[in-house]
């Protein structure tokens, strides 16, 4: 059998120049036409930032030397439920409970099949012993790793109750600027909050910004959906009478308090007078967070660089919460 390493690098080459060839661009038309919120580019770009940052040999390498343990246990059948919010983004779980030595027991989204049955279907050819097994309603599992919004982490909760269970729920990102970027700092943000039609845990949508800065970014053209969120939200702001900025695909919005927008299409900006009271509201709204954008430093535990939110690293665990150390902790 293949180790994890060359699984997982093979798979990296495979994945090379995807959406180049006849059979990948039908992978990518089909994943397009089952979910509305895809576009063909940002798909690109998630196989893209996976081959980056998770299928490169000596980064696997790196990653799995912090787990020493990883594979040596009897085999678990571990349950992943994933989300389908943008493209692939439950890989990271199989890819996790492979490195283990588990069975994973997957329940794509049905906004994602297409995309990570096809993921599927090539590690089963790079490595035909592995075994990768559909989800079941009402089978006993030995683990579940699920992801969804908090109803659906209610119900999760519920569900699984006595079951080790790593629950995911919705958490937001923030940007914290300085004044001092310049423009290719803020279109790398302008990626950071529009990319994937802003439905990422890790896309921002609340900016912390020092008084008198006003960002100037361009919106890219967004789907159809998106679109059909912005005009919504633009209709139901002019109602209200409330200020806004119309940036053609998406509004923004200046607010004395720091809180999330309620549209996907809407970005809020807060103005602050010191970086002390934007590190104690990032400390208090601790649990809301997926992570931090911004080029200051010691901001946040999860803090990553302008344009680099949609590319998380073999690190950079949801919610911080270790996905490996919670299998090694199984029974």
């Amino acid at each position: 059998m293949k180790s994890t390493i060359e699984i997982f690098s093979e798979l990296g080459a495979r994945l090379a120049g995807f959406g180049s060839d006849e059979v990948s661009r039908s992978v990518i038309a089909r994943a397009v036409a089952e979910n509305e919120w895809f576009s063909v580019s940002d798909i690109r770009y998630a196989v893209e930032a996976l081959r980056g940052e998770m299928l490169d040999a000596e980064k696997v390498a790196e990653w799995l030397a912090h787990y020493p343990s990883a594979g040596t246990c009897e085999p678990k059948r571990v349950a992943i439920i994933m989300a389908g919010n943008i493209p692939l983004v439950g890989f990271f779980d199989l890819m996790c409970v492979i490195a283990n030595g588990d069975i994973p027991c997957v329940k794509p989204s049905s906004k994602d099949r297409v995309l990570e049955g096809y993921v599927e279907q090539l590690l089963c050819e790079i490595e035909p012993s592995l075994r990768i097994e559909p989800y079941e309603e009402g089978v006993d599992y030995d683990a579940v790793i699920a992801t969804g919004g908090d109803s659906a982490n209610l119900y999760f909760s519920t569900a699984f109750d006595g079951v080790p269970s790593l629950l995911r729920g919705s958490r937001h990102s923030v940007a914290v600027l300085s004044g001092m970027e310049d423009k290719w700092d803020v279109a790398n943000l302008a990626d950071d909050i529009f990319r994937h039609s802003g439905l990422g845990c890790r896309n921002v949508s609340l900016i912390f910004v020092p008084k008198g800065f006003v960002p100037k970014f361009e919106v890219p053209k967004m789907c159809r959906a998106y679109h059909n969120n912005y005009l919504q939200c633009r209709a139901l702001l002019t109602l209200r009478g409330a200020k806004f900025e119309d940036m053609g695909e998406a509004v923004l919005t200046r607010s004395q308090r720091a809180e999330f927008p309620r549209f996907l299409s809407q970005i809020n900006i807060v103005e602050y007078s010191s970086l002390e009271d934007v590190q104690s509201w990032l400390l208090a709204n601790d649990g809301l967070l997926q992570c931090v954008v911004s080029e200051i430093d010691g901001l946040h535990s999860r803090q990553v660089s302008l344009g680099r939110a949609q590319r998380p690293t073999l690190f950079d665990y949801a919610d911080e919460r270790d996905t490996m150390q919670f299998l090694a902790s199984v029974d």
